[in-house]
């Protein structure tokens, strides 16, 4: 299975992005490797970019964000485009509803990266059975557990206790003691929490 190396650092500042939207801390003082600079900033803003390469960006800082791989991305893509109501809404409603994403909203993982890695090993269940696909869609109702076995394992005790201070969407709801999260609806446009011009993608697929 293909899979990005790309530095995270590197990737969200060509990107644009924060690395906390992918769970990393940062100081915001200070450029993404570590050291003060402003070199050459007045030249960077007088760059323009074209429409493609502004679109492009969109498409690129979406996929990055989910961890998603072009094939599926553009699987996404269609299907919101058949649903009901506005496809660049779609789009970003079905990434936010993997099963990745939601551990990693939950505070079992660190970062969606280290989300997407649990749920591919099995340590958790959705309804009571065992789920190993990362890009599972979770829906209203939908009860993710982790399983007995996996409670013993250091590293999901301490990601829920760093986590603690993390709000939890509206959407889900978890119960840090027992390990039991619950999808009690389904996300909305505005649970997504970093900025994205998601028309600038369906104009991008549209063409």
């Amino acid at each position: 299975m293909a899979k990005n190396r790309e530095p995270i650092a590197k990737h969200c500042k060509a990107l644009g992005i924060s690395p906390a939207v992918m769970g990393y801390n940062h100081d915001n003082s200070r450029s993404w490797s570590g050291k003060v600079t402003n070199r050459n900033a007045q030249a960077q803003t007088r760059r323009k970019k074209s429409e493609y390469a502004t679109q492009l960006q969109e498409k690129q800082k979406v996929k990055f964000i989910y961890g998603v791989l072009e094939k599926q991305f553009l699987g996404y893509y269609e299907k919101a485009v058949r649903m009901p109501g506005k496809a660049g809404d779609n789009l970003l409603i079905q990434l936010e509803s993997r099963l990745d994403n939601v551990v990693f909203r939950l505070g079992y993982a660190a970062t969606r990266r280290e989300a997407r890695q649990l749920v591919n090993h099995g340590h958790f269940t959705v309804n009571g059975k065992k789920v190993n696909i990362p890009s599972y869609q979770v829906k209203p109702g939908m009860v993710i557990e982790l399983k007995e076995a996996s409670r013993k394992i250091e590293r999901f005790r301490q990601n829920v206790e760093a986590n603690q201070s993390v709000v939890v969407p509206k959407w889900l709801e978890f119960d840090a003691a027992n390990m039991v999260g619950k999808v009690i609806a389904s996300p909305t446009r505005e649970d997504i929490e970093f900025p994205v011009e998601e028309r600038l993608i369906i104009e991008l697929y549209s063409k």
